[in-house]
């Protein structure tokens, strides 16, 4: 044989090795679900998927849900490989559909802040203004979010008897009501779509003031926090510098999800947060070092492992 077939037959050799031993994290297609287009979880997972594909190799797509009442049991069982949903909405789906066996916490990912938006005219400015009026309530698809609703109006000592439920089956019919004139406010987090669609329609909309009775809140939901946002184009409705109920939205798989993907994921986006934020400016809250959170729900072993040897340390609420 000659020196040259040789060659050709050695490199021949060297490119089926290559194919043949690629890593089947960047071959395979992973589902990402999460809520319906025009929410704010929509648009950051197309920024969490559009960064993993392009800059971590992972095909990502998004895959839109009824609601996370809904995803969450999906990816504890393996029928979606990864979820987003907010952080009340895992403990609760844990908590009562028994899924701790099988769901797994990669991280938290971004600050949800949620407010009640209503009309700039309604003469409502403060939580407790919120007494008698027409509030969304029962959220079929969604539905721990009557325990924001609740979290939120016992900041300013009230609870749902206090006001006017209104059933919807999640955040954007409550949306679409409020647009209808079906309720005096609705709930939704701030910078979603639905919020800025409201202010176009009905000649402009205002954020409820939150009340300062955040131990009364944490007795409903103990992972709740106050933080505080200020006027810019993003959080329509906010005129002045107001604090707002808010939680940590979730990253999260289930127990079959291989360790190397999960640690691609966590690196991917901990090295590219521009490219997430250029798509979705909520990930400016996107930081490796808040990912680690103090709770009781199960990490995924390969993230436990990524925050060790980055030494990232735990932080509590």
């Amino acid at each position: 044989m000659s020196k040259f077939a040789s060659l050709k037959m050695l490199t021949a050799g060297a490119a089926l090795a290559a194919v043949t031993c690629a890593s089947p994290v960047s071959a395979q297609t992973y589902g990402l679900a999460t809520m319906q287009p025009g929410t704010l979880a929509n648009t950051v997972a197309s920024a969490i998927a559009k960064t993993l594909k392009e800059k971590g190799g992972l095909n990502t797509l998004v895959q839109a849900t009824a609601g996370e009442s809904v995803l969450i049991p999906m990816v504890a069982h393996g029928e979606i490989d990864l979820g987003m949903a907010n952080m009340l909405e895992v403990v609760e789906g844990i908590e009562t559909g028994k899924l701790q066996n099988d769901l797994r916490v990669i991280g938290s990912i971004y600050v949800l802040r949620i407010g009640f938006f209503t009309r700039k005219d309604s003469g409502i400015v403060n939580m407790a203004d919120v007494r008698g009026k027409r509030v969304p309530a029962g959220y079929s698809a969604m539905r721990t979010l009557d325990k924001n609703s609740v979290a939120m109006l016992a900041t300013a000592d009230l609870t749902l008897n206090d006001v006017k439920p209104v059933m919807v089956p999640n955040v954007l019919r409550g949306g679409d009501d409020f647009i209808s004139g079906a309720n005096d406010l609705f709930m939704f987090s701030f910078g979603g779509p639905k919020v800025r669609e409201a202010d176009a329609t009905v000649g402009g909309v205002r954020a409820v003031k939150v009340g300062n009775n955040l131990e009364a809140s944490r007795k409903i939901f103990p992972y709740g926090y106050f933080t505080e946002v200020k006027p810019i184009p993003a959080y329509v409705g906010v005129a002045e510098p107001m604090l707002v109920y808010s939680m940590d939205y979730i990253l999260f798989t289930n127990s079959k999800m291989k360790d190397e993907v999960v640690a691609k994921i966590i690196d991917t986006m901990a090295k590219n947060k521009a490219d997430m934020v250029a798509v979705a400016p909520a990930m400016n809250d996107f930081s490796l070092d808040t990912m680690y959170r103090k709770h009781n729900m199960t990490y995924h072993p390969a993230a436990l492992k990524y925050f060790q040897d980055h030494k990232v340390e735990v932080k509590a609420y």
